[in-house]
């Protein structure tokens, strides 16, 4: 990996990648999200400065880069839990019982929304949509969804997830009815 100087927060290797980026779209405001996209996979997080080099990288105005990271939910402008969850509060969700969970999600984490656990592996969050009405209540983390969720489910995801940060993890896969990170 490249060294990154005091002043930069981007190493020359990604910004070569943005600027492979940049040569698939017509337009350079057309490679906001998967440059944004790239820089919080290395950083975890988009802070300020980072917001900035894209531009800079990308020479469009610094506000069209904050207005897209500040926009959707996929973009984090502060730090993060290593799993960030994303509860769903949507209406479909709801009506499926998704307000139970989120003070399910609170007492069982120690949190409040919007907060992250003090050994910094979960994040919570709510989020508008999640795009998976048929299969409410839903919730993403990281970039898996887990859907037709009930509060023993949550619990088992979770514990699932706790054990993977220590070493002690069977690998989650798909069931049979085509659910995607549910544990096998």
């Amino acid at each position: 990996m490249t060294a990154v100087s005091a002043t930069e927060f981007m190493t020359e290797d990604m910004r070569r990648e943005i600027k492979e980026i940049i040569k698939r779209y017509p337009k350079r405001r057309s490679a906001i999200m998967p440059s944004l996209f790239l820089a919080q996979e290395e950083h975890g997080y988009l802070p300020d400065e980072v917001l900035l080099e894209v531009a800079g990288v990308l020479d469009v105005p610094e506000i069209w880069v904050y207005e897209i990271a500040t926009f959707y939910t996929m973009f984090n402008t502060e730090p993060v839990g290593r799993f960030h969850i994303k509860l769903c509060t949507n209406v479909s969700c709801l009506l499926l019982e998704a307000g139970s969970l989120l003070p399910h999600l609170e007492k069982r984490l120690g949190i409040t929304c919007g907060g992250t656990t003090d050994d910094g592996l979960f994040t919570l969050s709510i989020v508008e949509c999640l795009g998976s009405c048929g299969t409410a209540p839903v919730m993403q983390i990281n970039k898996t969804y887990y859907e037709n969720l009930s509060t023993q489910r949550i619990d088992q995801i979770l514990d699932e997830l706790k054990a993977q940060a220590s070493g002690a993890h069977r690998t989650i896969q798909s069931r049979d009815d085509g659910q995607e990170g549910v544990p096998a």
